[in-house]
């Protein structure tokens, strides 16, 4: 149980040190730790923790890594998985808040910047892609997707609306 909680707290340790761009862009990299490296759970099943934690309060990072520490190991590993996640954020915000604040407007700050900006489009497309893989396993789930698509573009209609309704058709059409 100690090696599972060590390779937990330090696999969140590496996400939140490596997850540029938010709780979204650092899907791509909680799917490589969590399904490919340490196999502890499926893909279906991340895709469920996934669901919860953008419908509870608070950023998608931390309540991931606490419900999927908490999946593999109880409270300890939800406790850990959360420490190790906001860890880097900790140590690195103060400094780098200052670096960024004195040199913002350096031109090879704004060029670092502008390139990681796609860098990090790329990483929530790839975490959508690798969701939608296995989210995407029949015609309902295409409709609800479809759906709430259009209902966000063409209407703007606000999230947690989109998640009620998308709960709302699961509810109807799978039952």
């Amino acid at each position: 149980m100690f090696f599972v909680l060590l390779d937990l707290f330090l696999s969140y340790v590496k996400i939140g040190f490596f997850g540029f761009g938010g709780g979204y862009a650092m899907l791509a990299l909680m799917e490589h730790e969590i399904i490919r490296v340490h196999g502890w759970m499926t893909m279906p099943e991340f895709i469920d923790i996934i669901a919860v934690a953008e419908m509870t309060p608070g950023p998608i990072a931390i309540n991931s890594a606490t419900f999927v520490g908490y999946n593999v190991a109880g409270l300890p590993g939800a406790t850990l998985a959360t420490l190790g996640v906001i860890l880097p954020s900790l140590l690195l915000i103060i400094p780098a808040a200052k670096i960024v604040s004195y040199f913002y407007q350096h031109r090879g700050l704004q060029r670092a910047l502008t390139g990681i900006h796609p860098a990090v489009i790329a990483l929530i497309g790839f975490a959508a892609i690798v969701v939608g893989e296995s989210a995407m396993v029949d015609l309902k789930s295409w409709a609800i997707t479809a759906g709430c698509l259009a209902l966000l573009f063409l209407r703007g209609t606000h999230p947690l609306l989109l998640i009620a309704l998308g709960a709302v058709a699961g509810l109807i059409l799978y039952a």
